[in-house]
């Protein structure tokens, strides 16, 4: 067993603090990983509010990127001293998804035992189980993603959830492909990296929406043709007066708000898509429609989790990009922190001026 410092949060809504974290040996299938960098990530604010579940106290982190130092019996896809990505969805290989060849849709989700605890031996939930802001974490061997170790921590360890949910939506879910017309409502780090992964796909226009001229710039670096304040302009007449009347092939919520879904259900033409990837909370109910414009309209309607990914295929092959030049991960970095500034990227995060920050271990 090591001593390690983590974040900790050890009660709703409460300021997190740095505690004496009890990281033990990795058992059978299990992985001890020494963080590099951790993305502060709304997920990690959520537990922290005790949106997400009531198991405190918490090891938040989760959007990370480290170093294995030691696994367990069994494990053989990872060694120590492999540059790995963590990844919050370690995929069974034997449910019904995972068999019929589909195992981004993998209904299994295999974490590290909750063995990490306190110094007084109080058991610790980790954020999806991964439990990242801390100088060593326990993860399942099958959430460590090995990838090119030249690549740059801070960068690549975003990839383990935000910037991958938003990529993987216009690439994965959304299928856009070269020529295609795309609008993203939401340019947070999500709705960004969404913008990102049309520019990637090809996309001809790229139409950003939000209400915050910062993060429309921020768009606009990553990709985005044409940006829309819907605080003083009407986002789906916008979008159709930009795509020559008709609507973007493929509309993508970043928000997950019902007005918004409601915003890209019409602002996509005929046939098109919507793809939900913002988080809605269990209160929000889809808007009144009606049932002739669901069937009038076609296309297709669908929620992305994860960016519908899978990490051992998409993590590598995304660092490789970023390696050539051609994916700016570097965008996505706004500041560089430590361990102590967690609770105050907090408050900046909810003031909409940073796209992520990332601690530095």
């Amino acid at each position: 067993m090591q001593q390690v410092r983590g974040v900790v949060a050890r009660a709703p809504g409460a300021p997190v603090s740095i505690e004496t974290v009890n990281v033990p040996d990795p058992g059978p299938g299990e992985a001890v990983v020494k963080v590099a960098a951790c993305g502060v990530c709304h997920t990690d604010l959520h537990y922290r509010e005790g949106g997400i579940n009531d198991e405190f106290p918490f090891l938040l982190g989760h959007e990370a990127a480290g170093v294995v130092e030691s696994v367990g019996e069994g494990v053989s896809q990872v060694a120590p001293g492999d540059f790995v990505v963590l990844n919050w969805r370690a995929v069974c290989g034997t449910c019904r998804a995972c068999t019929r060849g589909e195992p981004w849709y993998c209904f299994s989700t295999f974490n590290a035992s909750q063995r990490m605890t306190l110094e007084d031996g109080t058991e610790l939930s980790p954020a999806l189980g991964i439990g990242a802001f801390a100088d060593k974490t326990l993860v399942h061997a099958g959430q460590c993603t090995k990838v090119d170790p030249s690549a740059r921590p801070a960068a690549v360890g975003l990839l383990g959830c935000g910037v991958m949910a938003g990529l993987g939506a216009t690439i994965n879910t959304g299928n856009v492909g070269r020529g295609d017309s795309v609008a993203v409502i939401g340019c947070g780090g999500v709705g960004a990296a969404a913008v990102a992964g049309a520019r990637l796909a090809g996309a001809r226009t790229i139409i950003a929406v939000d209400l915050d001229d910062q993060k429309l710039e921020w768009a606009r670096h990553l990709g985005a043709t044409h940006t829309v304040n819907s605080r003083a302009t009407d986002p789906v007449s916008a979008i159709q007066q930009l795509t020559g009347g008709f609507g973007a092939d493929v509309v993508i919520d970043a928000v997950g708000r019902p007005e918004t879904w409601e915003q890209a259900f019409y602002a996509r033409d005929l046939a098109g898509t919507v793809v939900l990837v913002g988080v809605p909370t269990p209160d929000m109910k889809l808007p009144d429609l009606p049932l002739i414009d669901v069937f009038g309209r076609g296309g297709a309607l669908k929620s992305s989790w994860y960016g519908d990914c899978l990490p051992s295929r998409d993590f590598p092959m995304l660092v490789d990009l970023y390696q050539q030049g051609r994916l700016d991960l570097d965008a996505f970095v706004t500041e560089e922190i430590g361990l102590d500034d967690v609770e105050a990227a907090f408050e900046r995060m909810q003031q909409g001026g940073v796209l992520r920050s990332v601690v530095i271990l």
